[in-house]
């Protein structure tokens, strides 16, 4: 797979993987990506039809994922990725948050790339890196923020919960990103369809500026100053010709 004039570098990185991959007959993995890229990646998969490939980040839900790309032969197994989960237990009265726990793992010289998702929950974090540094975080760090925590590699029980949804639904005129943004924000059609060309509005972390770009199942819409939408259901058509909406909103 040759390298084109004028790729993304997440393309250029992509087609780098697939070719080592080949080369070397074994699985190759990506950095840590984002929603954006993880979405990109997927694109760029079906586009070259490589379809021995594989997002994972650690559990199921997970936000931040690598991209595996694996031989022919081999079926893609999440359990290959170099993917370590690190608990961080503190005293429940410390009220230690996302922020504090990124701050003190990026302090340490590690990359953004190399940490995926990072889940706090009460008296209790649990996060997840690449496999090569997490010996190294279990000596480095002891205090999060002031606070003395406890570090050891992997999880017990349920994992913190990661996000909190509103669900939300609707009847709407038809699967047009107008009518799906209209719906998640409770605006008039023209309002909604406004702020698409006015470059306000994403779908799939991109941003859209045409209202009757298509919505489906399991894309996201973000709207400035209003908040990020999942979309779950698309459908069915109800019998006087309107589409059922149903989705959830990032809290």
């Amino acid at each position: 797979m040759e390298r084109k004039p004028g790729a993304s570098v997440l393309e250029t990185r992509f087609r780098d993987l697939v070719r080592l991959c080949a080369a070397g007959g074994r699985a190759r993995f990506s950095a840590f990506l984002d929603e954006r890229e993880a979405f990109e990646a997927r694109k760029l998969a079906e586009r070259e039809k490589a379809g021995n490939i594989l997002l994972w980040g650690g559990y199921p839900e997970a936000e931040r994922v690598m991209l595996g790309v694996f031989p022919d032969f081999i079926r893609p197994d999440e359990a290959e990725f170099p993917v370590d989960a690190v608990t961080a237990v503190f005293r429940k009265c410390d009220r230690l948050s996302h922020r504090d726990f990124l701050g003190a793992l990026l302090h340490t010289g590690m990359e953004r790339s190399a940490l995926g998702d990072i889940l706090v929950g009460e008296g209790r974090c649990v996060f997840f890196c690449r496999r090569e540094i997490s010996d190294f975080l279990l000596l480095q760090i002891s205090k999060i923020g002031g606070t003395g925590v406890r570090m050891t590699k992997g999880f017990d029980g349920p994992l913190p919960e990661a996000r909190r949804f509103e669900e939300w639904d609707a009847v709407v005129a038809s699967a047009r990103l107008d009518c799906a943004a209209a719906a998640a924000v409770s605006t008039s059609r023209e309002k909604a369809s406004a702020m698409i060309r006015s470059g306000l509005v994403q779908l799939n972390h991109e941003t859209v500026v045409s209202p009757s770009e298509e919505v489906r199942e399991g894309d996201t819409i973000s709207v400035r100053g209003k908040g990020r939408f999942a979309l779950d259901q698309v459908g069915p058509v109800t019998k006087k010709g309107r589409l059922i909406l149903r989705g959830r909103k990032y809290l």
